[in-house]
């Protein structure tokens, strides 16, 4: 072992896409909208920005899992793994969110709106973790 890393410093990793900065990117995106809408409760909120960036958060993270669908010699059995778990926690997380607009009376399009992000914010979390841990993974 050489370095403050030990073994795992010298072994090379290979070049990868941006796959966690996009989903990374994909949930800031629902969170800002995520806030806008909340900070209206429970008056109606306007829903054009909101609207805008959960569009723009499915488009970063239909991408993310493009390029992650296309890294040859991948770890699959490590990002799999670790994305159930991770993604069975934030599903929790997300549920108990969506009870909370339901439970103060949020209805039609704005509850549509926090769904849509909520799914976003269930799968953009898992994938990065995932993604970060397999990428470094023996396949």
């Amino acid at each position: 072992m050489s370095g403050p890393g030990g073994a795992l410093a010298d072994r090379p990793v290979p070049p990868v896409p941006p796959v966690g900065w996009l989903s990374t990117a994909a949930l800031g995106c629902v969170i800002v909208g995520g806030i806008l809408i909340a900070s209206y409760a429970p008056r109606p909120a306007p829903l054009l920005i909101p609207t805008v960036l959960t569009v723009l958060a499915y488009a970063l993270m239909v991408t993310a899992l493009v390029l992650l669908s296309r890294i040859e010699g991948f770890a699959w059995s490590t990002f799999v793994r670790l994305f159930r778990w991770a993604l069975l926690a934030y599903v929790v997380m997300s549920g108990m969110i969506e009870f909370a607009f339901v439970h103060d009376h949020t209805r039609g399009a704005t509850l549509t709106e926090v769904s849509l992000m909520l799914v976003i914010f269930a799968l953009s979390v898992p994938t990065t973790i995932a993604f970060t841990s397999a990428r470094y993974a023996d396949a």
